[in-house]
């Protein structure tokens, strides 16, 4: 298109941006409540465990239903709607009376996850000029960190003086943003296509690489988003837990960590749009096997040079940052019409395939220690960073539509 860049979409940023801090907030919370809540609600070790990953798995679908919607009924109506569920579960956890009750609150919190994520990078990917898409995508995920510290400060500072249902039912009132989101008029609201949904969904499917695509681009959001969470979800334990530290000491490391996080969000973007968005990948990946690598096999003597243990720590955020390069990449994956639901389909159903992280590093943390516990993160950060080159490069193309959908050096068949 020529003429001047469009202007940057400020309403659409801010939603998404806050939609996504806060419902990654809650979906994070529950690794600093999960000690309180089992005790309380008498839940065995492994019945914690699933605890940590069931909402996990409901994202994945969330993410089918509230893209595929979003597609078919416009994105506001559906924003606003997702928001409104995941502070929905959060006050179901923050009431419930039983175990049962607490993990059909979680269900309902990660189905409204799901579906945010898609629906606010899918808005900001079609508005935003394609030279600055891995930026601006890259700031909209750099909400996730500030989520992660928010909970941080709460589950260390303000979960021991109040009790964790005080902290879930106040965690509800970002309900809030749902209303702001629903009678905002900046907010876009038409659907992707006039045609019947399936209709396009069976023109995908026969596009061809498009299903090897989505499989490829899944396998990477797996890889990654399973490094993030067989880490992060464990990681307030191992401090505290398995390298006995301080509660003020852990809650430092782990706002230097979600700090290096933040700004390698958004050092990704810069360099995803300079470099591509495999390299920008790999080398992120690299650094974060590193930093994870330097923990399982070398705490104990990093935790006699303070300085080493936090550069460690720091390079983990820095590394963990290339989470912010999956909304402009996917955007750049799927046509126009089905862009909603196959975002959504594939980060959630990678995120859903999380189910199994927190058990999988519990058993190895039985079998070999802290150590072994965090070799799962490490061994994850390496296939992410080696699978990526399997995908095509597709920094600053024009989003593909259904009848365009190879743009000048980039093939679909890949």
């Amino acid at each position: 298109m020529a003429g001047a860049a469009p202007r940057f979409p400020v309403a659409i940023f801010l939603f998404a941006f806050f939609g996504w801090a806060f419902d990654f907030y809650d979906l994070v919370l529950l690794g600093f409540l999960k000690d309180a809540v089992a005790r309380d609600l008498h839940l065995s070790r492994a019945a914690e465990s699933w605890l940590l990953g069931v909402g996990l798995g409901a994202s994945g679908i969330g993410g089918l239903v509230a893209g595929a919607l979003a597609d078919r009924l416009g994105k506001r109506a559906v924003l606003s709607g997702t928001v409104a569920v995941y502070s929905l579960g959060s006050l179901v956890c923050g009431l419930a009376p039983s175990g049962a009750v607490f993990f059909a609150g979680r269900i309902v919190q990660g189905i409204g996850v799901g579906g945010e994520w898609a629906i606010g990078h899918g808005m900001l990917a079609e508005a935003v000029d394609p030279r600055r898409r891995g930026r601006a995508a890259a700031a909209l995920q750099s909400g996730e960190p500030i989520g992660v510290a928010l909970a941080a400060l709460v589950g260390y500072l303000i979960l021991p003086r109040v009790g964790w249902r005080p902290v879930l039912i106040g965690s509800s009132v970002t309900a809030l943003l749902a209303l702001a989101a629903r009678v905002s008029v900046h907010l876009p609201r038409e659907r992707a296509s006039a045609r019947p949904y399936l209709q396009e969904v069976r023109q995908a499917l026969r596009t061809p690489g498009l299903p090897r695509r989505f499989v490829a681009a899944w396998l990477l959001g797996v890889f990654k988003l399973g490094t993030y969470w067989s880490c992060y979800t464990w990681l307030p334990s191992f401090l505290s837990t398995g390298m006995h530290q301080s509660v003020g000491r852990s809650l430092a490391w782990m706002v230097t960590a979600q700090c290096g996080q933040l700004g390698g969000m958004l050092t990704f973007g810069l360099v995803s749009d300079r470099l591509g968005r495999r390299p920008a990948f790999a080398a992120y990946s690299l650094l974060t096997a590193a930093a994870i690598g330097a923990l399982a096999l070398a705490w104990r003597p990093l935790l006699e040079h303070p300085a080493a243990f936090w550069a460690v720590m720091l390079g983990l955020g820095v590394g963990s940052g290339c989470t912010a390069g999956f909304g402009a990449l996917l955007a750049e994956l799927y046509p126009t019409e089905v862009r909603g639901a196959a975002m959504g389909a594939t980060y959630n159903l990678a995120r859903s395939a999380q189910l199994l992280a927190p058990v999988i590093v519990a058993a190895a943390v039985a079998r070999a220690g802290l150590g072994g516990g965090l070799a799962v993160p490490c061994l994850l950060a390496l296939a992410t960073g080696g699978w990526v080159w399997v995908l095509p490069e597709t920094r600053g193309i024009p989003l593909p539509e259904m009848g365009r959908m190879d743009p000048p050096g980039v093939s679909l068949r890949r």
